[in-house]
């Protein structure tokens, strides 16, 4: 399937929605080719190759929106699903917002978002780095003694969008992944940790070796762990811990979140909420940046939004939906149905995370947390945890069974160091981040 193909099968199926009667359409063609493999100690324990294809579609009927996806590319299937579709928007109230944008475009620089030696690696290879990957978890450390397995998975995308607007544009994309989950075991007791990489480019992979003692450690550093004392203190959150925190900043700036009141942020754009450090970007122009690409879900060309800067709030993120119905403008954030982050992420600092765990004289670092206890509409943010106390600038023992919480405007505005680890592995990134006082609840 080549790029001009994906566009003629979308422009088709935008006719035929039009056809139908709607009088806009918009068609999202998308084609991938996958491959997982998942090794147990000596043995290939999961094997999977597949190609898929499924083509969206939105019509509007007079500002009525009704969709179909369908993995049936056939010309009379999709005319019979997009009548289906226009018959039942006549069921759905009119809405001024709806409607495709009022111009599109695509991104002009090169963002290298396409690797051929993803597709055209030999599978035995991909085979060999799960395998890899299990020998090494045991060789890292004798204490791993299982684990929930080790992976490589790849994949190459297609994605063309047309609409009745006349944009036309199609777009190839990579991305590869190695992981593993070792389980230890040490008196008795078992620890399971998780650690992975992930990119465009085979070439920007952590290696096997690398990936496979960063998920034995992170397993074996754990043994020993006790509950820590009720305080309030110093939180380093680890880089990727300080992703998911970054993800709940992103629930709150999301436009669709706070049409509805469900942002802690709601009207205070142009104030300063975060520390001096507290600059947050969003930007789909990164080249080779999983999150990368030339337009978002509807055909806006994506771009770099400054949202946070040095602590103060300059925008929400927005798709065309939401942008007309809070009197903004795009930011190029749409899903297609949505709003999505493309390369959402806190800017990085100059110090290494070793260096801010020296400069906390007695603090916590968190590796690791569990349940979704966030209130996004009032900022709460409560977490279970697990990591390390930190004593005299270094880590003293671990921790665990214990709860982080704080306010997430208080936690920006707390933020007194970010480390200089910031790590482009998914759509959603920080480095890691320190929070100069939170509640810490244990015994």
């Amino acid at each position: 399937m080549t790029q001009d193909d994906a566009l003629e099968i979308a422009a088709r199926t935008v006719d035929l929605a039009l056809a139908a009667g709607a009088d806009a359409a918009e068609a999202t063609c998308s084609f991938a080719d996958r491959f997982q493999v998942e090794a147990r100690d000596t043995t290939v324990s999961k094997l999977e190759q597949s190609r898929g294809s499924s083509i969206h579609v939105r019509l509007w009927n007079g500002g009525r929106l009704a969709n179909v996806t369908s993995s049936d590319l056939r010309a009379d299937s999709l005319r019979d699903a997009i009548a289906s579709a226009y018959d039942q928007s006549g069921c759905v109230a009119a809405d001024p917002y709806a409607g495709l944008p009022h111009a599109c475009s695509v991104y002009e620089g090169d963002l290298e978002l396409h690797d051929p030696n993803v597709a055209d690696r030999d599978w035995e290879a991909k085979v060999e780095d799960a395998l890899v990957l299990e020998r090494a978890i045991r060789a890292a450390d004798p204490r791993v003694v299982n684990s929930s397995g080790s992976h490589y998975v790849d994949a190459t995308n297609m994605v063309a969008l047309a609409n009745s607007i006349g944009f036309r544009s199609a777009y190839k994309s990579t991305r590869a992944a190695r992981s593993s989950a070792p389980v230890a075991q040490e008196n008795g007791r078992k620890r399971t940790s998780h650690y992975g990489t992930a990119a465009r480019a085979m070439r920007e992979l952590e290696d096997c070796t690398l990936v496979a003692a960063t998920a034995a450690r992170r397993a074996v550093e754990m043994f020993g762990a006790r509950k820590p004392a009720t305080m309030h203190v110093p939180v380093i959150f680890e880089r990727d811990v300080a992703a998911l925190v970054l993800g709940d900043i992103f629930a709150a700036v999301a436009a669709s979140h706070v049409a509805v009141g469900n942002s802690w942020l709601a009207d205070r754009i142009g104030e300063r909420v975060g520390s001096e450090l507290v600059t947050i970007v969003d930007d789909g122009t990164l080249p080779r940046r999983l999150g990368s690409s030339p337009f978002d879900g509807e055909g806006v060309p994506t771009r770099r939004t400054t949202v946070f800067e040095r602590g103060v709030l300059q925008t929400f993120l927005y798709d065309t939906y939401y942008a007309r119905k809070l009197g903004a403008r795009t930011t190029g954030n749409s899903t297609g149905g949505g709003v999505g982050a493309n390369n959402f992420y806190l800017a990085a600092g100059t110090h290494s995370l070793d260096e801010l765990i020296a400069a906390t004289p007695r603090g916590v670092l968190v590796l690791g947390t569990i349940g979704f206890a966030t209130e996004h509409a009032t900022g709460t943010y409560s977490r279970g945890a697990r990591g390390f106390m930190i004593e005299n600038g270094e880590l003293a023992y671990p921790i665990d069974e214990f709860t982080v919480a704080g306010n997430f405007a208080a936690m920006l505005a707390g933020v007194d160091a970010v480390a200089n680890d910031l790590r482009f592995d998914g759509s959603t990134v920080s480095p890691s981040l320190r929070v100069a006082e939170m509640t810490v609840s244990g015994n």
